[in-house]
């Protein structure tokens, strides 16, 4: 995965929102706990926008096009985005 993946279509460019997420334990587990998302919200200035995190724990993706190198390596994040809006307001880096 590049950074790229998260910061053109998303609008994140900061791992500040990744990190503050990624703090807690899971909100959504699926595929026999290989596939976590987690949630949060940003509040600037009273204006809040909730996003979403979404990790693979596996040595795989579920499509297979990609692949974590050595021998017992996971993927981690694959995308990042803010829940309701086409790309995330650029306060929240």
């Amino acid at each position: 995965m590049s950074w790229n993946h998260l910061s053109r279509p998303h609008n994140i460019t900061s791992c500040k929102l990744i990190n503050a997420a990624l703090n807690g334990k899971p909100d959504k587990m699926s595929d026999q706990q290989r596939n976590l998302e987690y949630w949060g919200s940003a509040i600037n200035n009273g204006r809040q926008v909730d996003f979403v995190v979404k990790v693979r724990y596996a040595k795989e993706t579920d499509d297979g096009r990609y692949t974590a190198p050595g021998a017992k390596g996971k993927i981690g994040v694959i995308t990042a985005y803010c829940r309701g809006v086409q790309k995330c307001p650029s306060w929240v880096n």
